[in-house]
């Protein structure tokens, strides 16, 4: 509890700060408002679409496409990482395919994506998916390949099936290293999503950024930039407790 009471004082200094310079930059030093709109202009643009209930569709649309891609992606990499730690001669098939796929820029094939699988939320669905998949299986294959190998011995002596000590110890045991992944991945996701909004589509949060910068509409751009790092928060949050009680009896073995 202490430890999670220092997280939001210092998430809470940190936002103080960050106001207190915004603040700063658009008052005292009386910064354009078209360059940097001040807090309250940004407030004013959030209150209005929240009110007309703008903002909760586009919000709505990028949470749902972050869920599917992030929720894919999770199973698909511990998944295969999974098969490759228990099929070598899998790995030692798929490591160059997947070297080649890991290394191509994601971000470059966004438009491809689109010419691919069409302007809606497959195409951006699969984008975030190719952001989440890796950092999720690199860090799923490193739990897995951890594993004491007195815990599969252990799981021989139990009798138990394959099916057994994949959920009784093998993922529970690769959990940590997953969840690194995944909280790398859940943030390529909100990068993707927006991504692909800015480059097809009439909904999401990053449509309503290109909207704003389109029109000159700063205060609402701003806007649009705050929600998306709010989001990003949340989902840090949600992971980290998800994590916590999940991993609790890791805390209650030390």
């Amino acid at each position: 509890m202490a430890r999670r009471l220092t997280a939001w004082v210092d998430y809470a200094l940190a936002l103080a700060v960050l106001l207190g310079a915004w603040w700063f930059a658009t008052g005292p030093m009386a910064m354009p408002t078209y360059l940097l709109p001040s807090p309250l202009r940004t407030w004013n643009a959030l209150a209005g679409i929240a009110a007309s209930g703008e903002l909760w569709l586009h919000l709505g649309f990028t949470l749902q496409n972050i869920v599917l891609g992030l929720a894919l992606g999770c199973v698909a990499g511990v998944a295969l990482a999974f098969l490759m730690t228990r099929f070598p001669k899998l790995a030692v098939w798929l490591d160059g395919p997947l070297v080649i796929l890991q290394t191509a820029p994601k971000i470059a094939l966004a438009p491809l994506f689109i010419v691919w699988f069409g302007f809606g939320v497959l195409s951006k669905v699969i984008l975030i998916f190719s952001l989440v998949f890796f950092p999720v299986f690199i860090g799923a294959i490193a739990g897995f390949r951890a594993l004491d190998p007195k815990m599969k011995d252990l799981a021989k002596l139990l009798g138990l099936s394959n099916i057994q000590r994949f959920r009784q110890i093998e993922l529970p045991s690769a959990m940590p290293e997953i969840f690194v992944g995944l909280k790398i991945g859940a943030v390529q996701a909100l990068v993707g999503a927006v991504l692909a909004e800015w480059m097809s589509g009439k909904f999401g949060l990053g449509y309503m950024m290109t909207f704003a910068g389109a029109t000159y509409k700063t205060p609402l751009l701003f806007a649009a930039v705050l929600v998306t790092v709010l989001v990003g928060l949340a989902m840090h949050v949600v992971l980290t407790i998800l994590e916590n009680r999940l991993l609790s009896w890791k805390g209650a073995k030390k």
